[in-house]
């Protein structure tokens, strides 16, 4: 007598299955509704007469004026940015011929990575790296005019980008382009950036204009986001201590660099790019002299390392070179990046795998308040 058939998932369906369960468990651990901070950021246009970080505002302006900047509109925003980056992320992972690819998405999203990357729903790197795939997508495509573009125009949705996802696509073009089309990809973006830093950040009364609108909204709008725009970079530096900041940075960046450049040991990454790829993933340590957001930089910098070894790990599959004793390295370094806190913004902290933390989610998944406008 025949056995029944008995049905087995696909190899697709069984990874998309198991990273499905890795962003269920960061989402878990660090969703929370888009702050006030988020949201009076994202009404920040140039329609308003403000020059920096004004794309996404000036995206959403009619928007934003059409419903007297209720926070819905950048609640709905922040969200879509969220989901469309975890989306390219899982898409990446579960297409990817590379095992260990795969193995790097999951461990982000299990990782204290996953959770923060929920918590810091709505702020602006998040925009920056779906820029940056999109860039990358294009350029695998030749076209890299268009990526340029995409690149320039991400340092005005924040000059953050000089120091994330910059040194990122100029890695991806310098190995992918002959030298001096490399540099034209890059150059836009360089300008931009210098542009950006020397003008003025907003019109004179800007600000108080804004402040009038939002005093309307619907969500408490945070005065000292306007006062960023209202003060130089040397104004703000005197306002926290940067050497504090990098001091906090150097070991996570030291480990960082150290485990990449073993990891790229016998590779077929060498010379200029392996320059360039521990570079990438270090340069967020510079915005230590950019602000105070001490934890947000080290996700930062896990977030460019992540995408380097990503990077790597597909150079290495191409060229058919053996990693398995390069990858303990990774992992093991990993393991030591968890012992650097990713602190939550606002009071937040990461949820616990307890029953007592689960009835509390479920009560306020079920209740409305997971997704309630932030009070203050």
């Amino acid at each position: 007598m025949p056995r029944p058939h008995r049905w087995r998932p696909s190899p697709t369906a069984r990874r998309t299955g198991v990273l499905a369960a890795c962003v269920a468990l960061a989402a878990y651990t660090g969703f929370r509704p888009p702050s006030a901070w988020t949201a009076t950021l994202q009404s920040i246009s140039w329609q308003g007469g403000f020059h920096r970080r004004f794309v996404v505002g000036t995206v959403l302006h009619p928007f934003a004026e059409w419903s007297h900047y209720a926070y819905g509109v950048f609640a709905i925003w922040s969200y879509a940015v969220l989901a469309a980056l975890v989306a390219v992320l899982a898409v990446a992972a579960v297409r990817t011929r590379v095992p260990a690819r795969r193995m790097l998405v999951a461990a982000w999203f299990v990782l204290p990575t996953g959770g923060y990357l929920f918590h810091e729903v709505g702020y602006f790197e998040q925009v920056l790296f779906l820029a940056l795939f999109g860039a990358w997508w294009l350029v695998a495509r030749g076209r890299w005019v268009a990526a340029a573009a995409v690149m320039a125009v991400s340092v005005c949705v924040h000059e953050i980008a000089v120091l994330t996802v910059l040194p990122l696509f100029t890695l991806v073009v310098a190995r992918a382009l002959p030298a001096r089309r490399a540099l034209a990809a890059v150059a836009p973006s360089v300008l931009a950036g210098a542009l950006v830093l020397v003008v003025s950040p907003a019109a004179d009364g800007a600000t108080g204009r804004l402040a009038l609108r939002l005093r309307g909204a619907d969500f408490p709008a945070r005065s000292d986001v306007l006062e960023i725009f209202d003060r130089t970079q040397a104004q703000s530096m005197r306002m926290y201590a940067p050497l504090d900041v990098l001091l906090f940075l150097t070991p996570l960046t030291l480990l960082l660099a150290a485990a990449l450049a073993l990891a790229f040991a016998r590779g077929t990454v060498a010379g200029v790019h392996r320059l360039l790829a521990i570079g990438a993933a270090t340069a967020p340590v510079l915005a230590a002299f950019a602000g105070w957001d001490t934890h947000r930089w080290a996700f930062l910098l896990l977030a460019n390392s992540a995408v380097v070894v990503w990077w790597w790990l597909g150079q290495d599959a191409a060229g058919r070179v053996r990693t398995a004793a390069r990858y303990r390295v990774l992992v093991a370094a990993a393991l030591l990046c968890t012992h650097v806190p990713l602190a939550y913004f606002d009071g937040f902290a990461p949820r616990e795998l307890t029953g007592t933390e689960l009835r509390a989610f479920v009560h306020d998944a079920t209740s409305g308040d997971l997704l309630r406008a932030p009070r203050q």
